[in-house]
This record gives C-alpha cells, sequence and structure tokens, in this order.
C-alpha cells in the first residue's frame, strides 16, 4: 500500500482509458504489422529454393513463434512499463498517453536495433544445438527457455515485482546449456560458453549498482547546479510540471522506450530467427539478400584467409575439420589441429559457395549445412581472438576479421517483419501488464512522492546505461537499471525507502537466475523425452 507520507491527492489516475479513435488506430495499426509480417513469411517461403510439401513445419513454426512473442508480451508487462512510470506520477502525460507514447518509441527502437544483442544471446546457447536447432533437442531448448522465462516473468508481475526479463532469459539459457550437457554425458559446465556469461552476467550486476549510484550523483549534481525549487517538488494535486520540466521528463521517457526496444526487443528476435531456421532453413538459413557482387567478395576472402592460415600451419588438414573446430568451441582448449581444421573450413566454404555463384542460389539440401559450417568457422574466429589462440599477425589477423564478417553478414540477419511483430508484442504487453509494476515504482519504493528532478535522474541514467549496452551487444534490465535508479535518488534526497519493497525486489533479483536455471532444465529434459 501507499505510505501515509505520500500525498494521495497527487496519485495519478490509472483507470482512465484511451478514447475509440485512439483505439481503433492502434488496433489497425497492429493489424497492418501482422499482415505485413505474414505476407513476408509467405513471399519468403514462396520464393525459397523450394516448395514445403507438410504442413508440420508450419504448425511447429506457429506454435514457436507464438511462444517466443508470448515471451515479449510479457517482457512488456515488466520493462516497457519501467519507462513510463515518472512520467505517469509526475503528472507529465495522462496514463493511457504515457503506455501509447512508450509503446510507438518502443516500436522504433526494436526497427533501428542493430541485431548485436539478439546474437549476443544466441552465443550464449551451446553450439551443439545451435546447429542441430532443427532437430527434437533444439527444438526442446527453445520451447524449455521461453517458457521458464515465461512463467518466471509471469509469477513475479503478478506480485508486483519488477524482475529482470534479461535475467531470467540468461538464467533459462545456462539451464538449457547445463542439462544438455548432463543428458549427453558430460560435465554439465561444459555445456555453457562461461566467458561469454560472465560478460553478460557482469553487465546484468552492474546495471542496478550503475542506476542507483548514477542517478543518486545526478541528483546531487542537479540540487548543486539548478536552484529552481520547482524541480525538487512534488507534484500538487493532479496538476502537470511546468512546461519545461515537463519537457524534460518526456524526453527521458521517450529515451529509456528507445533504448528499452532497441535492447530488450532483440532478445525475441535472436530467437525468433532460431525458431525459422529450424522449421524454415530453405528460407531463412543464409540471407539471400545478399548480392552477388559480395558473395565474389566473401569467396575472395575466404581464398586468401586460407592461404595465410595454410602459410602458418602447413601440416595436413584433419579427416573432420568440422569435428575439430567443435570441440574447440565446446572445450576452449586449442589443438595443433586447429589452425589447419579451420583453413580447410575456409577453403571448403569457399568452394562451396563458388559453386553456386551467389547464397541465393544455395539448393535447400545444402542450405543447412552451408549455414552450419558458416556458424561454426565464425564461432571459432571469434572465440580464438577472445583467447589469443594462434598468436597471428597483424595482417593475419585482420583477413580473419574480414573473413567473419563476411560469414556474419550471411548467418547473422533479422528480417525486418520479425522486427514489426517483435515490436507489437513488447507494446501489447505494456498496454495490458503495465500497472503493477508502474504503481511499484511510483508508489512503493520511496516513502515520499516521486519529484521532477528524481523522475529526471532516473531516467536519464536509465537511457543512457541501456543506449550504452546496446552499443557494445550486452543485455541489460530496464528494470534494474530504472527501479534502482528511483531508489537511489530517494536515498540522496534524504525521502527514505520502503524497505519491505527494497527486500523484495532484491530477493527477486537473488532467485530469478537459480530459479531460471532450475526451471529450463527440467523443461529441457522433460521436452527432450516426450519428443
Amino acid at each position: 500500500m501507499i505510505t501515509d507520507t505520500l500525498d494521495v491527492a497527487s496519485r495519478p489516475a490509472l483507470d482512465r482509458k484511451s478514447g475509440r479513435l485512439s483505439r481503433l488506430v492502434f488496433f489497425c495499426i497492429i493489424a497492418a504489422g501482422f499482415t505485413y509480417a505474414i505476407w513476408n513469411l509467405a513471399h519468403d517461403v514462396d520464393t525459397s529454393p523450394t516448395a514445403t510439401t507438410t504442413w508440420t513445419p508450419f504448425l511447429l513454426l506457429g506454435v514457436a513463434l507464438l511462444i517466443a512473442l508470448g515471451f515479449e508480451f510479457v517482457n512488456g508487462f515488466h520493462d516497457t512499463a519501467n519507462a513510463v512510470a515518472t512520467v505517469i506520477y509526475t503528472h507529465s502525460l495522462p496514463a493511457h498517453v504515457a503506455v501509447v507514447w512508450s509503446g510507438a518509441f518502443n516500436f522504433l527502437g526494436v526497427l533501428l536495433s542493430s541485431g548485436a544483442v539478439a546474437f549476443g544471446i544466441i552465443a550464449l546457447l551451446p553450439v551443439e544445438l545451435i546447429l542441430q536447432v532443427g532437430s527434437t533437442n533444439g527444438f526442446a531448448m527453445v520451447f524449455a527457455l521461453l517458457i521458464s522465462a515465461i512463467l518466471w516473468n509471469l509469477g513475479t508481475w503478478w506480485l508486483g515485482l519488477p524482475a529482470s526479463s534479461s535475467h531470467t532469459l540468461i538464467g533459462s539459457i545456462i539451464g538449457v546449456g547445463i542439462a544438455n550437457a548432463l543428458m549427453t554425458g558430460h560435465d554439465g559446465t561444459s555445456g555453457v560458453d562461461w566467458s561469454q556469461v560472465l560478460k553478460v552476467g557482469y553487465a546484468l550486476l552492474l546495471s542496478p549498482l550503475i542506476g542507483f549510484i548514477c542517478a543518486a550523483l545526478l541528483l546531487l549534481a542537479l540540487r548543486a547546479l539548478v536552484k529552481n525549487r520547482e524541480l525538487y517538488s512534488a507534484p500538487k494535486g493532479d496538476a502537470p510540471p511546468p512546461f519545461w520540466i515537463r519537457s524534460l521528463l518526456i524526453m527521458t521517457c521517450t529515451g529509456v522506450s528507445f533504448a528499452h526496444g532497441s535492447n530488450d526487443g532483440q532478445k525475441g528476435m535472436g530467437l525468433i530467427m532460431l525458431i525459422l531456421i529450424g522449421t524454415l532453413p530453405m528460407a531463412y538459413s543464409l540471407n539471400r539478400a545478399i548480392p552477388e557482387s559480395q558473395t565474389q567478395q566473401f569467396i575472395a576472402v575466404a581464398q586468401v584467409t586460407q592461404q595465410s592460415l595454410a602459410a602458418i600451419a602447413p601440416q595436413a588438414a584433419p579427416a573432420d575439420p568440422r569435428a575439430v573446430l567443435a570441440g574447440f568451441l565446446s572445450s576452449q582448449e586449442a589443438t595443433p589441429e586447429l589452425v589447419p581444421a579451420l583453413a580447410a573450413m575456409a577453403g571448403s566454404l569457399a568452394d562451396d559457395v563458388g559453386g553456386y555463384g551467389s547464397l541465393s542460389r544455395v539448393p535447400a539440401e545444402a542450405m543447412r549445412n552451408v549455414r552450419n559450417d558458416m556458424y561454426l568457422t565464425a564461432e571459432t574466429i571469434r572465440m580464438m581472438g577472445k583467447q589469443g589462440v594462434g598468436n597471428f599477425n597483424e595482417e593475419t589477423t585482420a583477413r580473419l576479421q574480414a573473413f567473419k564478417g563476411y560469414l556474419d553478414d550471411a548467418t547473422r540477419f533479422i528480417p525486418t517483419w520479425v522486427k514489426v511483430i517483435v515490436a507489437i508484442a513488447l507494446g501489447l504487453g505494456t498496454m495490458v501488464g503495465w500497472r503493477r509494476i508502474v504503481v511499484t515504482v511510483g508508489e512503493r519504493i520511496g516513502k515520499t512522492h516521486l519529484t521532477y528532478a528524481q523522475g529526471a535522474s532516473a531516467e536519464l541514467v536509465a537511457m543512457a546505461t541501456i543506449g550504452a549496452a546496446d552499443v557494445y551487444g550486452l543485455p541489460v534490465s530496464t528494470t534494474h537499471v530504472l527501479s534502482s535508479g528511483v531508489a537511489g535518488t530517494m536515498a540522496a534526497n534524504g525521502s527514505g525507502l520502503q524497505m519491505r519493497t527494497i527486500r523484495n525486489l532484491v530477493m527477486a533479483w537473488v532467485l530469478t537466475l537459480p530459479v531460471a536455471i532450475v526451471l529450463s532444465a527440467i523443461l529441457y529434459w522433460l521436452f527432450s523425452r516426450l519428443a
């Protein structure tokens, strides 16, 4: 409940609904978005190298897409709602207007996202399952991690706790990796790229601390530099703040919404691409939009890379270079066969793609193999660079990176229609489930009403942190950054914190990872046995 120290008269009206015209426009946009997505999906399948003779892939695709979009829908309950809490509780925008405004900029953020976060998430998954994503175990992996993330997010939302969807998804991926390793007779620690997990884990661990400390410091800096008392006052009644303060708060809400879309929206996009590759490999295994001229450049770079590696390691290539690369990615231990195997894979890819002339001409029966070879090779180059394997000179290193760039262009692509449906799912989730999280952030963190300066400080820090994370391809939690930022401003302002809420937030933050790991591991084992 709201504390007695908060001005109840200043509580925003959360029950007001948008007008009929606004709802009509909104649903027309949704209908147009889904129509666009369905049309493009049908077009991609029709123009793929071969036709599908059974409805099974489409049924499987439909179920998988519904679950993946369900994750983004529930993600909207949590993370997007955080972006509107400050403008609603400072009366800068009415609740129904703020939600639509935030949804629009989430949409833009998703559409203009780089894709780096999407494939950073995929890199956490076990390599053998990514290479066999169309298999029974591949779909068990996707379903297990998505359903476990949805269940935990729904539970914490029901309790009004701003839990992190990023945190949940990372835990689910770790759980699937551990379960897969144990089920295949390996050590549980071998099923996960722990170096990548640590990189992501640091981002998730540090983001709430950054939110708390930086928001507090920013508020203190504002108090020292800007002496306008209105900025540090709680709203009086339901009157909006002065124009310049209102503009600042709306601007920061807009920035957080855009940054959230560009970061969090990518998590669902990466998983949807895995689903598309698994169900419709003939249409989505390779980026068939790459022009033939660029394909010829790829072939030339692959051949030069092979020659450079062969000069460094002139010994004969192993009988099965794919197995050598896969073993290196699994164990992260380099063998003398690694460089010759990588050279052989570069030459093989040059021959394969050169024989077809362009990626668009690769036949359906060869697409999955060509894509897997490209992904395996690109990941090996990435891991070798990270570990400093090979001690290559600058010229060879530059050639390897150029080769990897072409490989990534061919395999790491996201069609625009995927971005559109993810943006719609995020927006719908916000429209449906925003209230519980907004009330927690706006009323239950501090003991006094949120002031204009506190709202702006928390939003500015959240916007900057999430935007920076998107540039570096790191998934961070909007929930953690913003809610901890609000707590930081309350502490800096001497307003006091509602410790019961803080304890619940910390408990949700601590439990999210282990619960998601256990839940996804159990679901993966169950789905693998039932299939």
